[in-house]
């Protein structure tokens, strides 16, 4: 297997992929809906605002007869994601299609399944431009397919605040070796009238060195019922809302999303929203 070269800074890209994404985990979620849904292998996958594209290079790997499109407006990214994941992929790499475009006006085969997460569609701050990628999405999909996004909600979820997690020693995707970090979710800002929402996510290395604004987001608050209302309206049969159980005697979530017909609006809650074509 190929392997980038060394560098001696440390790649907020990599952090990023270490501390934020759980490529596994939304990928496993992905094939088992689908798979319920469908009754086939989910085998075409589309990663919208793919960034490093991390997801679309795990799925590929996961069956010589996966394919993935990744989509991402910022080309200095997409360049990253081919030197870093995509020269990993050896002869799989072929199987993904990296595209410089913007989600609303792509084309591009259709596909199983879209995933837009990382709540990176609360990039569009109007329901006019919400509206229009949910309809390009469809557009997209094959005619059983399904548009993947994650739900961020709860009492207290707005709330400006700053939350620490410390991030164990890992292996990148294309194999440089990370020392243990703290990742940073900053709740800058959020304004009740129009749900502006501003975040940032800081990180301190074991060094001592802090990423200050490695990333910063200026986001509108999505709730679950107006992401459902705008994904019906944009011709989606139905959204199906998943969300974990507690483990007490872990004191976190035991990692199994269930489709909701009610659940608790706890302080802070995390899910799936899944249109279903």
């Amino acid at each position: 297997m190929a392997r980038s070269p060394r560098v001696n800074r440390i790649d907020p890209h990599h952090l990023y992929e270490a501390s934020v994404q759980s490529v596994d985990a939304d990928l496993d979620f992905a094939a088992r809906i689908f798979k319920r849904h469908a009754g086939r292998p989910l085998r075409r996958l589309r990663e919208d605002f793919c960034g490093t594209a991390a997801l679309a290079c795990s799925f590929v790997r996961r069956n010589p007869q996966n394919r993935a499109i990744g989509v991402d407006l910022d080309r200095r990214t997409l360049d990253w994601a081919r030197e870093h994941n995509l020269a990993q992929l050896g002869e799989a790499a072929s199987r993904v299609d990296l595209i410089e475009a913007d989600v609303l006006q792509v084309k591009s085969p259709r596909v199983d399944v879209t995933m837009g997460l990382n709540f990176s569609y609360w990039t569009f701050t109007s329901r006019k431009e919400l509206l229009a990628y949910f309809r390009s999405a469809w557009q997209g999909l094959e005619s059983d397919g399904l548009l993947v996004l994650d739900l961020f909600g709860g009492s207290e979820a707005p709330l400006e605040s700053a939350e620490e997690r410390k991030i164990p020693a890992d292996v990148c995707f294309d194999g440089t070796k990370l020392s243990p970090f703290t990742y940073i979710w900053d709740q800058a800002y959020y304004n009740p009238i129009t749900a502006e929402f501003r975040c940032h996510i800081h990180f301190e290395l074991r060094n001592g060195k802090r990423l200050t604004k490695a990333f910063s987001y200026h986001w509108r608050f999505w709730t679950l019922p107006e992401i459902r209302d705008l994904l019906l309206e944009a011709g989606f049969r139905r959204m199906d809302a998943y969300t974990d159980d507690w483990d007490d005697e872990l004191d976190d979530s035991n990692g199994i999303f269930r489709r909701r017909k009610k659940f608790d609006n706890d302080g802070v809650w995390l899910g799936y929203a899944v249109g279903v074509k």
